[in-house]
């Protein structure tokens, strides 16, 4: 009986003695790590100061009334290139951006044709330039807007009588600009922009004489309509 008892006592020591070792070869155990939100992305800023350049092309449309003959000739030219700089700012409110630009652009758009007489006039933009408020709405890196503001324009316009003798008169138009257009933030420093602008200027009056002499006197006015893609370098936004 005895011997009973201590083989018994035996085999359940040796169990016992096994189950320790088994359990300190287990690899320990580790405390759940909780998961890692991620970082919200960035949401692109359009605050700051930014200038840039723009190419594009351009088509004028001109009409040439005459008092003393009664004509009125209106003219659409063909599309003509322009390019030049911009600068301007904008500031970011919620989804709201407010901005105000200004451009400078040489031009080589023209307009021609023949009067009732048989006459031929025409005017040529040298360059133009505005200064225009800016509306937008931002999606993050997309922004819509729309513009509009002060239009200045220098003109210079050519008359040529039926006999071939030429006169000319330059000057300076000041009408008004209103347009729309996309720009998207390629990263924080650099966005990209295309634009479609409608330039009004009004009646300007004009006299020419020839040698011959022929007298001309007439008055005209001057649209134009203006697609621009450009890019532009910001700087002063918030990082």
């Amino acid at each position: 009986m005895q011997a009973c008892a201590a083989a018994l006592v035996f085999a359940v020591g040796f169990a016992f003695c096994s189950a320790v070792a088994t359990a300190a070869d287990l690899p320990a155990l580790r405390a759940p790590v909780a998961p890692v939100a991620s970082a919200p992305a960035a949401i692109y800023s359009w605050t700051g100061f930014y200038v840039g350049g723009q190419v594009g092309a351009g088509a004028n449309r001109s009409s040439w009334s005459d008092p003393f003959g009664g004509g009125n000739n209106t003219f659409t030219g063909g599309a003509g290139v322009l390019g030049g700089g911009l600068l301007g700012a904008n500031y970011q409110w919620n989804a709201l951006v407010l901005g105000v630009e200004g451009d400078f652009n040489w031009t080589g758009m023209k307009t021609n044709g023949t009067d009732f007489v048989g006459d031929t006039i025409g005017t040529e933009t040298q360059w133009n330039s505005t200064v225009a408020g800016r509306v937008g709405a931002a999606f993050n890196r997309l922004l819509v807007y729309g513009k509009g503001g002060a239009a200045f324009a220098r003109d210079r316009s050519t008359f040529t009588d039926l006999a071939g003798n030429s006169a000319s008169s330059a000057f300076t138009r000041t009408g008004w600009i209103a347009g729309i257009g996309l720009e998207y933030g390629i990263s924080q420093d650099w966005s990209a922009k295309i634009e479609y602008d409608y330039l009004s200027f009004g009646m300007q009056p004009l006299n020419f004489t020839t040698a011959t002499p022929t007298a001309y006197a007439s008055s005209t006015t001057l649209n134009a309509q203006e697609i621009k893609a450009g890019v532009n370098l910001r700087f002063g936004s918030p990082q």
